[in-house]
Order: C-alpha cells, then structure tokens, then sequence
C-alpha cells in the first residue's frame, strides 16, 4: 500500500516537473511563405533572436520558410485552432470575406499614406485584429511588402493600359479584389493557391501572376518572369499573427516581451521597406525580366476604373455598410 502511494506521488512529482518545465521553455513555430534568405526569411530570424534574447531562451521560435506547413489559407486556420503557433503572412479571406477590405486595389498610392493607413493604432488595424481575434488569433506586428504589380512569362503589348483587352490569363490569389482587377484592366482572372501557382506559369495554364510585388516575384517566380508591369495593384501588409491559445499560456511578462519584439519587427521593416522594393525591381531586371515603363497617368486611368467597377461589387460583397464604414474611417 506503501509503496504504491510512493510510486504516485513520485509520477505526480514528475508529471509537475514536466509541466513545470514546458511552461518555462517554450519553442514556438513560425510560418511564413517565403523561400530562406528573402527579406521576410531574415526579418523573422531577427525577430526570433530578439524574442530569445528578451526572454532568456524562455522563449524560442523556430522558423519554417516557404509555406513548408501549408499554404497561407491553411495556416491561417490551424492558427485559429492552435494546431500551428505562430505566422507571418497575409491575411485570407477564405474563412472571413470581410478581410477582402485589406486587399482593396488603389487603397493608398504613395508610402506616405500607406504608413498613415496601415499604421499600428490606425482603423484598419483595429479592423484587422478584430477580424482576426474573431478566429481566435493575434495580432503582434504587421510587416508592410510593396506595392503590387504583375508577372508575366511574355510581353505583352499595352500591357499597361487599362483599356486594352490583352487576352492573357492571370493567376490571381481566391480573393474576389484581385480577381474583379485583372478582369476590369484588360486581363483574365484566375484564381489559384500560391502553392499551385509556379506551375500553373510554368505549364502554360496561366500567362502570368498578380497578387504579389517585385519582391514576390523575384523570390518565388523569377524563372518563368519575362517581364514585370509595376501598376500598383494594391498594397500589401503581411500580419504577424498567433494562436490565442499559446499567447495566453505565456506568462504576462514574456507577453510582454513577445509584443515589444513584435513592435521592432514592425518598425524595422518600415524603414527598408520602400528600398527594398526599388531593389527587388532591379533583382527581376537583371534575372532577365523587363520593366514595363508605367506613368502616373496610366495608374490614375487603373485606380479610377477599378475604384468604379470593382469597388462596389467588393463593398457589396462583404456587406455594404460595414464595408463602407472600415473605408471612411481608414481614408479619413
């Protein structure tokens, strides 16, 4: 009788230990769409190394660069239910249409309002962490890319008139902004997954991509890029998201730390963001790639056709009202 309450209390002892131990050291992962060595790839790593330094090696992140746990849309999810901790990447409106409003083509123009807009206590993301806290994630930074534009396998002639019907079909991410774009500026929508994209391009089934910028497209479709059209499709905020469920079980001190490490990563980026997209734009010319010449007379004949055809249908899509309103406030 002895001997088997000694042998509980010593498993009960040690089950403590284990909890204790886990509590005190946890390594979390990462997930971004990237390939190792990309902007992205070594801002994360620097974010890592901040958080293990602040917390004393409490706290440890382990990265996984290039989708390796699955597309965006799917991590996304498997954050919401605390199957992945942690991500860096843009949101999906797969599971909320609503985040379509981040994605609305000709939002901003310039860096200047795009900082103002995308601002970390700015409306939209308040919106943002809503929507997301609504999947049961996040937000700890945000991590501003570049303004968008289009890959193409060949040229194109016109390709940077809207008016133009070019013929060309366009792989363009399953949100409904991108794929009303391409089809109201002279391409063919159609939506595919990142993770089918490169082949999609590559086999001819697509004659080029949109969603993405320079940095993108030099990263991950270089190869198959035989010209690039800096229109300025939209601008693109990648989120720094985790699982309510792992925050939470950080203790309120290493919160803490988590989120200043989170507010430099956000910041830092700020900074080189607008050279790093003139310097991925010279990366794709000298991979081969031609740089389409576009005016600011052509992005304003864009913006306006899209702000009157696509805007609508996008507004009306994820309900007119609420959609309207996120628009106000962030444009205010």
């Amino acid at each position: 009788m002895k001997t088997s309450l000694i042998k509980k209390l010593a498993l009960a002892a040690a089950i403590s230990a284990s909890v204790t131990t886990m509590a005190e050291a946890a390594t979390l992962k990462l997930s971004h769409v990237r390939p190792q060595e990309t902007a992205i790839d070594m801002d994360a790593k620097r974010f890592a190394a901040d958080v293990a330094e602040a917390t004393q090696g409490k706290v440890k992140i382990k990265i996984y660069p290039a989708s390796s746990l699955g597309d965006y849309t799917v991590v996304q999810e498997r954050v919401g239910l605390g199957a992945i901790d942690m991500a860096v990447q843009p949101p999906a409106s797969s599971a909320d249409k609503r985040f379509q409003v981040v994605y609305m083509p000709y939002l901003v123009k310039t860096w200047d309002d795009a900082e103002k807009v995308f601002a970390k206590d700015s409306p939209m993301r308040q919106t943002v962490a809503e929507l997301y806290a609504a999947q049961n994630i996040k937000v700890l930074g945000a991590w501003p890319v570049y303004f968008g534009g289009i890959s193409l396998n060949k040229e194109i002639e016109n390709a940077a008139d809207p008016a133009v019907m070019k013929g060309a079909k366009l792989r363009v991410p399953p949100i409904k902004t991108f794929q009303l774009t391409a089809d109201n500026i002279g391409f063919i929508g159609s939506p595919l997954p990142f993770s089918e994209a490169f082949t999609a391009v590559q086999t001819g089934v697509v004659d080029g991509v949109m969603g993405s910028g320079a940095e993108g497209y030099y990263a991950s479709f270089r190869d198959v890029t035989k010209s690039y059209l800096p229109i300025n499709t939209h601008f693109e905020m990648w989120y720094l998201i985790i699982s309510d469920e792992i925050f939470s079980e950080l203790d309120d001190e290493n919160q803490a730390k988590l989120m200043a490490a989170a507010e430099k990563f956000e910041t830092s980026r700020w900074a080189t963001a607008r050279a790093d997209q003139a310097k991925n734009e010279q990366l794709l010319a000298k991979a081969g790639a031609s740089i389409v010449p576009v005016t600011d007379a052509q992005i304003e004949a864009t913006a306006k056709i899209v702000r009157e055809k696509v805007w609508p249908e996008v507004i009306n899509d994820i309900g007119a009202d609420w959609a309207q309103d996120v628009l106000d406030k962030a444009l205010r």
